[in-house]
């Protein structure tokens, strides 16, 4: 399996024949209650492959007391954090696992920050396939315990997810097991744009005014984009749909792209970035920043960087105001959300869409004992 163009290293894309007419009745399967309900458009050729845990469909949640708060007209988020393995990393994985389980794979590796080697792991248990988990060190330990449950084989690192990903490039030498890292296939990405296709049917096929996304490697980002351009060419949505304002939310100790979004570096490639009590956006070298940058330029979008006392505060507030215990990514949207509020980047009467990528359960080696105000 070719994992990335053989001509510049990028990553490859599914592309399907939308010329085809498939209405939405044709295109959705409403008796399932979960991202293969999208069915015609994921690329799976044998469905008796499926790799499922019941993923997806997750609630789309209204945020009315934070939102009364801060004079917002109307807060949504997401909450991805009800998936199974308890992020939106379940999605991405169960259309890989179920795909290499068709191209004949026995095995999968892959480096993660955390939740990406759980849901590989657990989709891997129940395909019956080996699974090779490389992780910093420093992941909390719920992570750690949940891949060992499943039966995979853990490798940890000092250092930070693209350390992990030399030593899978190491450990699979020759090639034995599919190597699922963030966009060096074509799968994980078309899981996640599931993501956009809920957002839509769930708000009655109106899209938000602005959507806040922590981009760690992108993918979620990249699909939900992607995702939004299929239904237009489907003719779900119309073509001069307004499609919402993309927003990129990193860490403020790993954020390459805010660095070339600035102009201060050409590109990730040499950008050293540190660790942060949201895992998932440590991720200083993402293969796909020249599409991320792409969706943040076609809808018109922004990268903002949050610290990590800032995530604190904001899952202070999630929990507080609305009964969300949300990990240290979906509380970085929600105070990004604070701050182009602030700057008069996003308006109190537009719509506004959090994306909570995961439970903070796993998340308590980072937090325990930083909930006071």
């Amino acid at each position: 399996m070719q994992h990335v163009s053989a001509c510049c290293g990028q990553p490859l894309l599914v592309d399907y024949d939308l010329r085809e007419p498939l209405s939405r009745a044709e295109g959705i399967n409403l008796a399932e209650n979960s991202m293969w309900r999208y069915r015609p458009l994921l690329p799976l050729l044998d469905d008796a492959c499926r790799v499922s845990l019941g993923e997806g469909w997750t609630p789309l949640l209204p945020l009315p007391r934070l939102g009364a708060h801060h004079s917002l007209r109307t807060l949504l988020l997401k909450d991805e954090g009800q998936n199974p393995t308890g992020s939106f990393k379940a999605r991405g994985l169960s259309m890989a696992i179920s795909k290499a389980k068709e191209l004949g794979a026995t095995g999968c590796i892959i480096p993660t920050a955390g939740n990406a080697g759980v849901a590989m792991a657990a989709y891997c248990a129940r395909a019956g396939m080996r699974a090779v988990v490389v992780m910093p060190r420093h992941t909390p330990k719920a992570f750690k315990e949940e891949c060992y449950w499943y039966g995979a084989e853990v490798h940890l690192v000092d250092g930070l997810i693209n350390d992990c990903a030399a030593l899978v490039r190491k450990l699979n030498a020759d090639n034995a097991l599919l190597d699922v890292s963030t966009l060096k296939e074509p799968y994980r990405l078309e899981g996640k744009k599931t993501m956009g296709y809920e957002l839509a049917e769930q708000l009655n096929w109106q899209l938000p005014d602005v959507l806040l996304y922590p981009a760690g490697g992108g993918t979620g980002l990249i699909g939900i984009w992607k995702a939004f351009q299929e239904m237009q060419a489907l003719g779900w949505l119309p073509m001069d749909a307004k499609l919402p304002r993309m927003v990129a939310v990193q860490a403020a100790s790993c954020c390459p792209l805010i660095e070339t979004l600035a102009g201060r570096q050409a590109d990730c490639q040499a950008y050293v970035g540190h660790a942060t009590i949201a895992n998932g956006l440590a991720v200083p070298r993402p293969l796909g920043e020249p599409l991320m940058l792409r969706v943040l330029r076609e809808s018109k979008g922004t990268a903002v960087s949050i610290t990590d006392e800032q995530m604190l505060e904001g899952m202070r507030e999630l929990a507080r105001q609305e009964g969300l215990f949300v990990a240290p990514e979906g509380a970085a949207v929600w105070m990004a959300a604070r701050q182009l509020l602030q700057n008069g980047q996003i308006q109190p009467q537009e719509q506004i869409m959090l994306l909570n990528t995961g439970s903070a359960q796993k998340y308590l080696d980072n937090v325990e004992g930083r909930f006071l105000a």
